[in-house]
């Protein structure tokens, strides 16, 4: 192996490490920037706890095995393993969440907007699906959906508005892995119709193109 292909070998290895160099997705809405040097907000993670005084409790949670309650409109019940409940995740990219449905529950159309989504069922018969982004040319939007028994593994792309149902007349669980320790939640129905201050009701009615009164009592709904 010549010195020549070994140089553009190792030229290769740097332009690649170059390439993929880049800001890290962000794990808030929002951080409006702000010129003061003694602002303490901080933006893709939180304040690193001193090293000497870390414990292994950081990197512990407990109860991940105790079912969340469904008595609910919705029947389901979301308990989140985030960094702000297990402090150890902080810089990991990864969470957790045990998803618990009541007969025929629903886990509601939302989207998560910092993450992938793994989904691993345990008990129950589940029916996962997404819907992809605006395709062009005033296509349909495409609806993928797939029936997972105990044992099942499910992915919904970062984005991209997903939602889980139990087909069962018993309770089901799953849980589910997240590529980022702050995934974030949209629902959308209340980021539609819950929003504070409510949404323009022209805005609504033209969107969903329904009368005003459908619209008021949809917010009436999630006020």
């Amino acid at each position: 192996m010549g010195a020549p292909f070994l140089i553009a070998l190792a030229a290769m290895a740097l332009l690649s490490s170059l390439a993929i160099a880049s800001d890290p997705s962000p794990l808030q809405d929002f951080c409006v920037a702000i010129n003061d040097s003694k602002a303490a907000v901080f933006v893709n993670g939180k304040i690193c706890k001193d090293p000497k005084v870390v414990t292994a409790n950081d990197f512990f949670f407990q109860g991940f095995n105790i079912p969340g309650n469904t008595n609910n409109p919705v029947g389901s019940n979301v308990t989140r393993v985030l960094v702000n409940n297990l402090p150890g995740l902080n810089t990991f990219g990864i969470s957790l969440a045990r998803i618990d449905f009541a007969p025929y529950g629903v886990n509601t159309p939302h989207t998560h907007p910092r993450a992938t989504e793994v989904i691993f069922a345990v008990e129950g018969t589940l029916a996962a699906s997404f819907v992809t982004s605006n395709p062009p040319n005033n296509m349909k939007n495409r609806l993928f959906t797939k029936v997972l028994n105990p044992g099942d593994v499910f992915v919904f792309p970062q984005g991209l508005v997903h939602f889980i149902q139990n087909l069962g007349k018993t309770k089901a669980l799953a849980f589910s892995g997240f590529s980022s320790q702050n995934p974030g939640v949209n629902t959308i129905a209340n980021v539609v119709f819950g929003t504070e201050p409510p949404i323009s009701l022209g805005v609504l009615t033209k969107a969903f193109q329904v009368d005003k009164k459908v619209i008021d009592a949809l917010e009436a709904q999630f006020s």
